[in-house]
């Protein structure tokens, strides 16, 4: 086979193509997917979203500005985890607030999410099995139903409807973010997994910011059913883009073994970093939990109107868009500094929030504060599990991981369910306060390298 070329004067030349020529033309680098993961759909994705193109000048100067430089898929992935997440936040304060007016008191709405909490701790151990047998693209669709079923359920005003909803709401987005977890680390390599982490958590911080407070204006002005609808809808597109683009694929390069949750749940304890992201994220995710949940519940009860305690609710979660700028003034620090300063300073502004709660404004402030604080560790994110996990083990491993949302529920609700039973609704913040003085310890084990 011959391939022609031109010489500097213009005249064609003939030259055989070679391996060693064709290697050549192959990108090369540790973040660079390999062969078997690019089709023309998603290469064209990828030339529009990486910001390596000349041809787009703005991606390029976010790539500069959010340091994604040379990472392919950064800000496809960023912006499908970012738009998920907006449709999974857009109900976050309608649900708490719709499940106080149902079931009537702080005590039982946290009853009901420990039940919740449960249950989506048992589907996330069965996911691996899940994934070993219907695949990820299945799973994908699985967890889009859950939520659209949901969707329609939440606006009855049944208690059991409200329950199953409940359920199905949060298996459906945590099958949907898991398999996106895994794509995402199938593409962007470790050693890039860090610089990425302050794009994610951006975009994910936008989600958050806007998606609390719109659905309660949603709820309020146009009627409860409406912000279900376009949660509903928001997740049926990002499903869709995620396959057509073929970025969630079948693919068994991660490893699906194990897929008996008791076989890779030794495994996963007996690897000491991975057991420590663990425990980190349980804190990290047990304060944004209970933030969610009695934060717009404190508010209501402050004599704060429905409105506006989604916008207190959106300002505490726009914290979370400062995570590269976090990042950069972090950097220097190294992570195990960064995130015992991020646990030490949310816990002691979680006591202040406590000892001023009888005050509605000083304590929204500094509710506010802690939040803040809480998303100097949101810089941070993942990385850690990402930099211990081994890239055979990274779907079981994954599945494993990210049950630290549930379990970070879980532990919470089943201690506030029964100290709501004799104190008030602000000795939830000082529990938690404790907790991330807990995580401070904790990340005095992180390595030094990392």
């Amino acid at each position: 086979m011959t391939c022609r070329s031109f010489t500097p004067h213009g005249s064609p030349t003939t030259r055989p193509v070679t391996t060693a020529w064709r290697r050549s033309l192959r990108p090369t680098g540790p973040d660079t997917p390999s062969a078997a993961t690019i089709d023309r759909p998603t290469a064209r994705l990828t030339r529009l979203t990486d910001g390596a193109n000349g041809r787009w000048p703005v991606l390029m100067t976010l790539a500069r500005i959010f340091n994604v430089e040379g990472i392919p898929y950064a800000f496809t992935f960023a912006i499908m985890q970012g738009l998920l997440i907006f449709a999974l936040a857009l109900p976050f304060t309608v649900i708490p607030l719709v499940t106080l007016d149902t079931v009537g008191d702080a005590q039982q709405v946290s009853l009901m999410f420990l039940v919740v909490s449960v249950f989506s701790l048992a589907a996330a151990l069965l996911l691996p099995k899940v994934f070993d047998l219907w695949g990820r693209v299945n799973v994908t669709l699985g967890g889009t139903v859950m939520v659209v079923v949901a969707a329609f359920l939440f606006p009855t005003g049944d208690v059991t409807a409200l329950y199953i909803a409940t359920v199905l709401y949060t298996v459906g987005f945590f099958a949907m973010e898991i398999t996106l977890n895994i794509a995402i680390m199938d593409n962007i390599a470790r050693q890039s997994f860090a610089r990425f982490e302050g794009l994610r958590m951006s975009c994910l911080g936008l989600g958050f910011t806007i998606g609390p407070w719109l659905g309660v204006v949603i709820w309020t002005e146009l009627g409860l059913i409406l912000p279900f609808v376009i949660m509903a809808l928001l997740t049926v597109w990002v499903c869709m883009v995620l396959l057509r683009r073929r970025l969630v694929v079948n693919r068994k390069v991660a490893g699906m073994g194990h897929a008996n949750p008791l076989r890779f749940i030794p495994r996963f304890l007996e690897q000491p970093r991975l057991l420590l992201a663990y425990v980190l994220s349980i804190f990290r995710s047990s304060w944004w939990n209970i933030f969610f949940i009695f934060g717009p519940i404190y508010c209501v009860e402050s004599g704060y109107s429905d409105e506006e305690a989604g916008m207190i609710v959106s300002l505490g979660a726009a914290a979370v868009v400062l995570a590269p700028l976090w990042g950069r003034m972090g950097g220097p620090l190294g992570m195990r500094r960064h995130l015992f300063l991020g646990y030490l300073a949310t816990a002691i502004t979680a006591f202040v929030m406590t000892a001023v709660s009888g005050v509605p404004l000083a304590g929204v402030i500094m509710l506010l504060v802690a939040c803040f604080c809480a998303s100097w560790l949101d810089a941070v994110g993942n990385a850690p599990f990402a930099r211990a996990v081994r890239p055979h083990e990274r779907a079981e491993m994954t599945s494993l991981y990210t049950t630290y949302r549930d379990v970070g529920r879980v532990v919470p609700q089943s201690i506030f369910t029964v100290i709501l039973l004799v104190l008030p609704l602000s000795s939830v913040f000082a529990v938690t306060g404790l907790g991330m003085l807990g995580g401070a310890w904790f990340s005095r084990h992180i390595p030094k390298r990392y």
